[in-house]
């Protein structure tokens, strides 16, 4: 039991005692990454109902902290890490990684002057050149870390309605301003309409444009429906293309999309947060063709480049634009280094003024990987991917439901013995049967109105075993549902 009276830190001898326990019980984790189930076997309130309501009067001993956190904790925490977690995007932490967030809590510095931390300022300017230079993006584009892709895109298209020069929408909001209206797919993620709303265009501003047959934008539908909106009296000023799209990782035809926004002046973000990583690999550069073009690109190391949650790259071509969208320096901020030399504070960039030091471990998880390393381990989970997507294609109860560009899998049951009016109860039915055992975790999306299961492989410890034990899981409970039916 700690003392009440005494004051300051926790010793550090004793920071030095837990210090060990806490890492290996992380080490040992790591080591057995399937040894939790990967979905939690809980339900709502379960852990609420087990720690107390009141916090104690008393210091606690961080013994009794960590017994709590392994008998109440873990068993309500769905294991991200785990290999068996195929749901949304698969995202890892690995051990560099980890590494790197435990230095920099350890510092716990705030990065939103050079002056409050230059080596956070000056080492994020290099990581995220290195990043950029890995996916082939050119020189020009400004790097900066946000802490996700929503906030990366909603300070994209804050800085697209800046560059609007009819109205001064920073000085007067968007009253007597031209009415915006910006394009997206039916395919793009959600946080793009909430950046409309956010940004005060609300949701009738964001139009969404049609997909392809592989779930990629109809570029002469966009053409259109920027003719129809100028001819009806709004003001087109951006378009969010996708280069990953979260159901099926589809990528949108970012060249000739880039040749509309030219014709018609209209900013081009790409939220490429999953599939952008991809181009790191030699053989998938071409993935972020055509963003060389863009104002804005965004790509998420958090979730497809095995460093640990919330670490997300923003490029912008047009950094002096995003600056004036958002830089508001009081004077309790203003600092000589801002205004007599090159040095950059990255708050003027963004909504944030409090930064991490997310550079930190995303700059050991290049070094101690390296590129070919990383580029080895994304071509291995493509390579996963399109074996799964073989064997779905090979097997006559199962079909796929949409094209597999990278490592997430679109499919479901079809057995020919049931009603096509019945297969998405089935579907449903089979994906709950699967995560209850907490082998392994899907997730499912909706194509052309059908329920659809997915299986997003990206997790550093997944192997082909994985892949095959939750291919045989799903033939298992699939046959006990039909035999059940």
């Amino acid at each position: 039991m700690t003392d009440g009276r005494a004051l300051g830190d926790m010793p550090v001898e004793e920071f030095e005692e837990y210090g060990r326990r806490a890492l290996g019980w992380a080490a040992e984790y790591l080591a057995h990454p399937g040894r939790h189930p990967v979905l939690a076997q809980v339900r709502p309130g379960d852990v609420k109902r087990a720690l107390p309501a009141e916090p104690p009067r008393r210091g606690e001993s961080m013994e009794r902290i960590l017994e709590d956190f392994q008998r109440t904790i873990i068993p309500g925490i769905t294991h991200w890490n785990h290999p068996a977690f195929f749901a949304y995007f698969a995202i890892t932490g690995s051990a560099p990684g980890i590494l790197g967030e435990l230095l920099a809590s350890t510092l716990n510095v705030n990065a939103m002057l050079w002056k409050t931390s230059p080596a956070a300022t000056e080492l994020e300017e290099v990581t995220l050149g290195w990043l950029r230079r890995m996916v082939g993006l050119p020189e020009a584009f400004m790097g900066i870390i946000m802490d996700t892709a929503s906030v990366a895109s909603l300070c994209a298209i804050a800085a697209a309605r800046e560059a609007v020069a009819e109205h001064r929408f920073r000085e007067d909001g968007m009253a007597g301003g031209p009415r915006l209206r910006m394009y997206t797919s039916e395919q793009a993620h959600s946080s793009i309409e909430k950046a409309g709303i956010v940004l005060g265009l609300g949701r009738a501003g964001v139009r969404k444009i049609p997909v392809d047959a592989d779930f990629r934008m109809d570029v002469d539908a966009l053409r259109r429906a920027v003719a129809e909106d100028r001819q009806a009296g709004w003001r087109p000023f951006c378009v969010a293309a996708t280069v990953g799209t979260t159901s099926t990782t589809s990528v949108d035809p970012v060249p000739a999309i880039a040749e509309v926004c030219r014709a018609e002046d209209l900013w081009l973000h790409v939220d490429g947060a999953y599939a952008g990583i991809a181009a790191i690999v030699p053989e998938f550069r071409w993935a972020l063709a055509g963003c060389e073009r863009a104002d804005s690109v965004v790509i998420n190391p958090h979730k497809w480049l095995f460093t640990p949650i919330d670490c997300s790259a923003f490029y912008c071509r047009r950094p002096e634009v995003l600056r004036a969208a958002f830089s508001l320096v009081p004077e309790y901020l203003r600092t000589a280094e801002a205004e007599q030399t090159a040095a950059r504070d990255f708050m003027d960039y963004g909504v944030q003024l409090g930064r991490r030091f997310r550079a930190l471990k995303l700059w050991m998880v290049i070094r101690y990987f390296g590129v070919e390393g990383l580029a080895a381990r994304l071509r291995e989970h493509i390579r996963l991917g399109q074996l799964l997507a073989s064997w779905i294609d090979e097997d006559p109860e199962f079909e796929r439901m949409a094209p597999t560009p990278f490592s997430t899998v679109c499919f479901r049951a079809h057995p020919r013995s049931v009603a096509a009016g019945a297969l998405d109860q089935l579907n449903a039915a089979l994906l709950e049967a699967v995560n209850a055992t907490g082998r392994a975790y899907l997730s499912h999306t909706r194509l052309r109105d059908q329920f659809t299961l997915r299986c997003a492989i990206g997790n550093i410890r997944t192997t082909e075993d994985h892949v095959r034990a939750a291919w045989d899981l799903l033939h298992q409970e699939w046959r006990r549902l039909t035999d059940r039916a």
